[in-house]
């Protein structure tokens, strides 16, 4: 967690060639040469191997940042609209000289042919390529908030602090809000329009469905910042921890409650974008059942976490029995079998640990981690408060452990702690339109684009 998309990658475009600019010349050109340069940071991404590609993000970000600021310059041209810039509203005369003929290769749509990369769709809209841009973007924000987050699961370094995890979770959180205005920019803009998309990845059911599901991810972080539990399994699992003494954590009640709201509302994000991407076609254009796969996760472990913290909250009002029939909640949300059908040895469980070494592997190497949406980590807490809760519960409160449809039966409605604020994209300064306005000298038209 958060989904590790896949950056897409696009042709070579010359904005001269397509486009003319009477008020300000230099604009084509300049909007073609930060363009060359995303296409070559997204090329350079692509190979580069996957311990190189986390710290190699801030710089993408930095590039997709300086070349959106032209992009909506050129698109406000030919739109008649006014500029954006800091200073005031500046009107742009962009005249078409040709059909743009601009190709990208999609992530999140489904191959035609399966185990092969996704074929280059060619778009021949200036829509479309905002639409592209921005989904990178986005895309972006949503890996950074991965690469903030794995120190938290890496079992072979040191323990992190608690102000060190609060810090990084704060800053995941950051990165998927703001991934979630884009997406939501994107679907605004996508559901204005009668023309059907090229392929799945810019569909406005897809868009929408990102935003629904970075806002989930979000919710859910802001639960993992007071969450002990997480960093309890992640230190006994470390070998190199040192500290295996340690008070038990506690939780208030107040907060339980308050926490498990916030992952049903996660979960009904979760919900909402599971819906939309399912509804996301175009002839056989669809989303990778990666994605669709890992939405409906999300779902799952969210449910399943709002379960444990309802366990938790009746555990710390003496309901011991009721706090394990949560648990069993969770489990179930999860997709597991009790244990009561469990008889003998338990392929499922062997398959189980083979699945929580093969993860952990993953996470070491970092790359691919967290596909299932955190469900192998809620497993791993709740299956630790089981053990510890029965052992109490057979030995002390003898309370009897209530069934499962009984207690879901009486979910409460989540609650909300995030929402998705306008997506404030960057603004090219007055100095720079006013330089734009310069006529092209003989030099600068012959200049190489790339």
């Amino acid at each position: 967690m958060p989904f590790p998309f896949v950056l897409p990658t696009t042709s070579s475009f010359s904005y001269s060639a397509s486009f003319n600019c009477e008020t300000h010349p230099s604009l084509p050109l300049n909007a073609s040469t930060h363009r060359g340069v995303v296409r070559d940071a997204l090329k350079k991404h692509k190979r580069l191997p996957p311990a190189s590609q986390a710290p190699n993000l801030p710089s993408l970000v930095n590039s997709l940042d300086n070349y959106i600021p032209y992009l909506l310059a050129v698109d406000a041209g030919l739109s008649q609209q006014r500029s954006l810039h800091e200073a005031h509203d500046e009107a742009i005369g962009v005249t078409l000289a040709s059909t743009p003929s601009i190709e990208w290769r999609p992530t999140v749509s489904e191959s035609a042919v399966p185990g092969r990369e996704t074929a280059r769709v060619k778009i021949q809209s200036l829509e479309y390529e905002l639409f592209f841009t921005l989904s990178t973007l986005g895309y972006t924000h949503s890996l950074l908030a991965r690469a903030a987050l794995h120190p938290l699961y890496v079992t072979s370094g040191a323990h992190l602090g608690a102000q060190e995890r609060t810090t990084a979770i704060q800053n995941a959180a950051k990165h998927l809000l703001d991934a979630a205005s884009v997406h939501d920019f994107l679907a605004r803009r996508a559901e204005a329009h009668v023309t059907s998309p090229p392929c799945a990845d810019i569909a406005a059911t897809t868009t929408r469905a990102l935003a629904s599901l970075a806002l989930a991810e979000a919710t859910l972080l802001a639960v993992l910042k007071d969450d002990p539990y997480p960093a309890v399994v992640a230190q006994n699992r470390n070998k190199n921890d040192t500290e295996w003494m340690y008070k038990a954590p506690d939780i208030p009640k107040v907060r339980a409650h308050l926490f498990a709201r916030l992952c049903l509302a996660a979960a009904d994000h979760a919900a909402q974008a599971s819906a939309l991407a399912k509804a996301t076609t175009k002839g056989t254009s669809k989303l990778n059942e990666g994605l669709m796969r890992y939405i409906e996760d999300l779902r799952m472990a969210s449910r399943a976490r709002a379960c444990r913290f309802f366990g938790i909250d009746a555990e710390l009002s003496g309901q011991t029995g009721t706090a394990l029939g949560w648990l069993q909640c969770g489990l179930q949300e999860l997709g597991h079998e009790p244990k009561e059908a469990k008889k003998g040895l338990s392929l499922s469980r062997m398959k189980k640990e083979w699945s929580d070494k093969r993860e952990d592997k993953k996470v070491e190497k970092g790359s691919g981690w967290g596909a299932d949406a955190g469900k192998l980590e809620e497993t791993r807490v709740i299956e630790m408060l089981e053990e510890k809760w029965t052992k109490m519960n057979d030995t002390i409160m003898t309370q009897t452990v209530p069934s499962p449809a009984s207690l879901l039966s009486g979910l409460p409605s989540g609650r909300e702690i995030h929402s998705i604020k306008p997506y404030e994209a960057p603004k090219l300064s007055a100095q720079s339109l006013e330089a734009m306005r310069a006529p092209l000298t003989g030099l600068t038209i012959t200049a190489k684009i790339i």
